[in-house]
């Protein structure tokens, strides 16, 4: 099994094999070219996120600066924003759903490192995928963890670090974040209303 295929299975493997490193050196000179890009060449822009990430829907906007380490493991549905300086360690698959919004200086963080040093030391690491559902506001610098799954219709509070899943219809904030608030899918609620009016 190579270390790519590793990585990608969430099994320990080694980030400096000459595969990955070239790999995230070509995801690096993307960035910094899209980072170079005017912000009003939105053609250009968006063609460079389109061979950037794996898939993205209709309707992106990623303000500067962007940092990914492949790229090729992130997926973005529709109305994807995110704004300045975030980072997107995809070792593992990173997925967003349809109207997702990311405040200023977020990280989505897939890659982590064993607790035992020896193991550690020795250059090994590991990568759980993240999952982000429809309709999710992200605060500016949430950081969230390796394996995390996040519901739809969810509000992360700036700051907080999200190391464990987060359900639906809800806000949740802190470090570690925790729901503080459930939401009744106000939208639903109004179609509802329109039907029974």
């Amino acid at each position: 099994m190579t270390e790519k295929e590793k990585m990608i299975s969430g099994e320990l493997y080694d980030s400096s094999d000459p595969r990955l490193a070239a790999e995230r050196e070509a995801a690096k000179e993307l960035c910094e070219k899209y980072n170079a890009t005017p912000r009003a060449d939105c053609a250009a822009r968006e063609k460079l996120l389109r061979e950037l990430f794996d898939s993205l829907g209709e309707n992106p906007f990623v303000e500067k600066n962007i940092w990914v380490d492949y790229g090729y493991n992130i997926r973005a549905g529709k109305n994807f924003y995110v704004n300045h300086d975030s980072v997107f360690l995809d070792s593992a698959r990173i997925t967003f759903g349809d109207n997702v919004f990311i405040a200023p200086q977020c990280g989505f963080y897939t890659a982590g490192h064993p607790l035992e040093r020896e193991i550690r030391s020795a250059g090994l690491e590991f990568a759980k995928p993240i999952t982000v559902g429809n309709d999710v506001w992200i605060g500016g610098g949430v950081k969230v963890m390796p394996g995390v799954t996040i519901g739809d219709n969810v509000v992360i509070g700036g700051g907080s670090v999200v190391e464990k899943d987060i359900p639906s219809d809800c806000v949740a904030v802190g470090n570690p974040a925790r729901v503080i608030k459930r939401l009744r899918g106000a939208l639903s609620e109004a179609k509802g209303k329109a039907k029974d009016g």
